[in-house]
């Protein structure tokens, strides 16, 4: 497993991580993602950890806190050998305090997360979403105090548009707050959005992205082709409504590539769909998840190997789509590239 620093911080992590969304799996979604329980997610955490994977994401929405329970459970007695990401903001109940970013709302939510954990700090929390509600300096203060009390040791974000992050890092510059040095975004080979602009806020400023659903909402898995209908067992028929758009005619001339390079290498679809989006610019981690060992132990041959230059030109083609304005010129017209080179 190879490590990389996590944005422009210190903290080194491996090049995949595993979500812990399966773990204690109940609802619409999170019920049709998985229900691991704490025997099964300490056996998938072992399994994590002898192929050097100690980064396990998580959130305090998933499964209404149940997944962060079960992730306690799973690594009790090893809390040092892994690194715990957990996240915050998004609604857990119906009261004025139980959603957003509020000092009042981070504070009680970084203390439920340390419980249902069974730990004293969180290695880094991330902002689900961005809380228009809230001045970023509430934000960014409050922060910093659960950093100075040892209750977190980095901060991140997940989901904001560049201006929002651009606004938080320039607030915590100014007022010496810690800035974020990790973005959770949804980048895949059939959802390449955040190329447009927050991959180059990412290298600019120095925040590393962690990928979540790099498999496009499982649609990347090898089992969804044209001309045939949806498998009977795909999580497609329940939660396709939450996650990412994708068009159909573009996924299938991905999944296309996507064997005929299976073929090439030997490797599975989904192997390579990972593989390609470790090459990318400012990828720290890759997230994978897995509702079973089987699934797990897939996942994790995305590494040890590489594409080669022809088989990623291949796949950069086939899934390039025409960025939207005003990002467009600067792909399309000769003087604005050379004003913005693009990011290698």
């Amino acid at each position: 497993m190879d490590y990389r620093n996590l944005g422009a911080s210190g903290l080194r992590v491996p090049v995949l991580s595993f979500g812990a969304g399966t773990f204690g799996g109940s609802g619409p979604l999170f019920g049709a993602w998985g229900n691991t329980d704490a025997e099964e997610a300490r056996r998938l955490v072992d399994i994590c950890l002898e192929a050097g994977v100690n980064l396990f994401d998580t959130a305090d929405v998933y499964s209404a806190g149940a997944s962060e329970e079960v992730l306690g459970q799973a690594i009790r007695g090893r809390r040092d050998a892994v690194l715990i990401s957990t996240k915050t903001a998004l609604p857990m109940g119906e009261g004025p305090q139980d959603w957003g970013t509020s000092r009042a709302r981070l504070i009680r939510a970084t203390e439920d997360a340390l419980r249902r954990l069974g730990t004293d700090y969180i290695d880094l929390l991330q902002l689900h979403a961005f809380d228009a509600s809230t001045p970023v300096e509430e934000v960014l203060s409050t922060l910093d105090g659960l950093v100075a009390a040892g209750k977190i040791r980095y901060v991140g974000v997940s989901n904001f548009a560049g201006w929002e992050l651009m606004k938080s890092l320039a607030a915590a510059e100014r007022h010496g707050y810690p800035r974020y040095v990790a973005h959770q975004v949804y980048y895949s080979l059939a959802g390449r959005d955040y190329e447009w602009e927050l991959m180059p806020l990412g290298a600019d400023q120095g925040v590393g992205a962690l990928v979540w659903s790099p498999l496009a909402w499982g649609r990347l898995t090898g089992k969804i082709r044209r001309g045939q209908p949806l498998p009977e067992a795909s999580r497609l028929h329940e939660t396709a409504q939450y996650g990412p758009p994708v068009d159909d005619e573009k996924l299938f001339d991905i999944v296309e590539v996507l064997h005929a390079i299976a073929g090439e290498t030997g490797r599975t679809v989904p192997q390579i769909a990972i593989n390609w989006l470790l090459n990318r610019p400012t990828v720290s981690s890759v997230i994978i998840g897995a509702r079973n060992e089987e699934q797990l132990r897939q996942n994790l041959g995305a590494v040890g190997w590489s594409l080669s230059k022809e088989q990623i030109e291949r796949l950069d083609a086939v899934s390039a789509v025409t960025a939207p304005y005003p990002y467009f010129p600067y792909r399309r017209q000769e003087g604005f590239a050379r004003l913005n080179p693009p990011i290698v």
